[in-house]
């Protein structure tokens, strides 16, 4: 039996992106993104969603494409990994899609050291490159982070 993978699209300058539907937790319009000093680089920032503290990493910046202002019709996808909550901006979000275990093919296959991508499936409409949240942080970026979120104290 064929095991099926439903897969959250979004898009980053043209190109399709996707990420397990069993990690999002929510996709949100785009709201301000609040400095989280001291944290790394990947990082953009915090939010407050429903509560609690979650970080804004920036994938745009992790697959080197070119930096861009946050636009209004922007979307947060907030994820959960075994360690963390975890949001990232997205242009666009497709909608989900379902696709099964042998269409995907291993990120290392294709171009070999992309470590934070989990495999690449093939569409009619082109590629779609499915990210590894589990990996999207090194463990040096995620002690920083932690360090930084232990450290934040929000302003009066």
């Amino acid at each position: 039996m064929t095991r099926a993978h439903q897969l959250v699209g979004f898009i980053l300058d043209n190109q399709n992106y996707a990420v397990p539907l069993a990690q999002v937790t929510r996709v949100v319009h785009a709201v301000a993104v609040t400095p989280l000093p001291n944290a790394p680089e990947i990082v953009l920032g915090i939010i407050n969603f429903s509560g609690r503290v979650i970080p804004v990493v920036d994938i745009r910046r992790r697959f080197r494409l070119p930096g861009r202002k946050t636009a209004l019709y922007d979307n947060l996808i907030i994820a959960r990994t075994a360690k963390r909550d975890l949001a990232f901006l997205a242009e666009a979000v497709t909608g989900v899609r379902e696709c099964r275990e042998e269409d995907i093919t291993a990120a290392t296959k294709i171009i070999p050291g992309l470590e934070y991508l989990e495999g690449v499936l093939k569409f009619q409409d082109g590629l779609i490159f499915i990210h590894d949240l589990e990996r999207f942080l090194s463990l040096d970026e995620a002690q920083s982070l932690e360090a930084a979120l232990q450290g934040f104290r929000p302003a009066p």
